[in-house]
């Protein structure tokens, strides 16, 4: 069977495309280049948390409870037999294990804080 033939419409030359437009990503400075906003400087002070000496110790504590569960499960297995799922349990206990292991280092640094600001406050007083 034959297609029937699209019938033209009248109007002249098809419209030109707009392109599509850029949006800003912000104010800019006189150089053109972007001015420097509040969530700039939040990505900063993030960025700045993770290099802290309290979360590489955070993230030591955490991979040395993992580790040491790891090694309590027998993680290189022996046998075959549900192998995958032996390993599988044992990497959820490893995580468990590590994030109580941050808990209780976190406790202990919020703990030794109050302390020291209840110190700083009866001195202040003195």
């Amino acid at each position: 069977m034959a297609k029937k033939a699209s019938v033209k419409k009248s109007g002249g030359a098809p419209k030109p495309r707009k392109s599509p437009t850029k949006k800003s990503s912000g104010p800019r400075t006189a150089k053109g280049g972007a001015r420097r906003t509040q969530g700039s400087s939040t990505g900063d002070a993030f960025i700045g948390l993770l290099q802290s000496p309290l979360v590489a110790e955070l993230v030591a504590v955490a991979a040395t409870a993992a580790l040491a569960t790891l090694a309590e499960q027998g993680f290189a297995g022996r046998g075959t037999d549900g192998k995958g799922k032996r390993a599988g349990k044992a990497v959820k206990e490893a995580g468990k294990a590590a994030a109580a292991a941050v808990g209780r280092r976190l406790s202990s640094e919020l703990d030794e804080i109050r302390k020291a600001a209840k110190g700083a406050k009866a001195g202040a007083k003195a």
